[in-house]
């Protein structure tokens, strides 16, 4: 069992990324899925989740409008589509899942994925 993220690079900014999480040994259908994101010196922080059903997302102020958390149940893939990328998105992104009808909080999830580095140049 596990979650993989993967699709980070190194990019200019105002450029674009698009992460995918990808879950082995589980269904994604049944679970909601947070992408989280560390800086450097910085903690944790959430950047946008969407539940179970896809119907519900959230976005983190700062990616609003810039950023696309989607999920296709068929390829138990989420997808985290980054445009206007800007300098201060640089980290290392996480994809996270949690069961039972919640969202994954940092203290609270079923599964925790290997990240993939993003790096947007200034």
């Amino acid at each position: 069992v596990q979650l993989q993220a993967c699709g980070g690079g190194l990019v200019q900014a105002g450029g674009s990324l698009r992460l995918s999480c990808l879950a082995s040994g589980f269904t994604l259908e049944d679970y909601a899925i947070g992408w989280f994101r560390q800086a450097p010196g910085k903690e944790r922080e959430g950047v946008s989740f969407i539940s179970a059903s896809g119907q519900g997302i959230v976005y983190e102020d700062s990616v609003k409008g810039r950023f696309t958390i989607s999920k296709d149940n068929a390829k138990n893939t989420v997808y985290l589509q980054m445009n206007s990328l800007k300098p201060e998105d640089t980290g290392v992104y996480y994809c996270v899942a949690k069961g039972s009808g919640l969202l994954p909080t940092l203290y609270d999830y079923d599964f925790w994925g290997q990240g993939t580095q993003v790096t947007v140049s200034s």
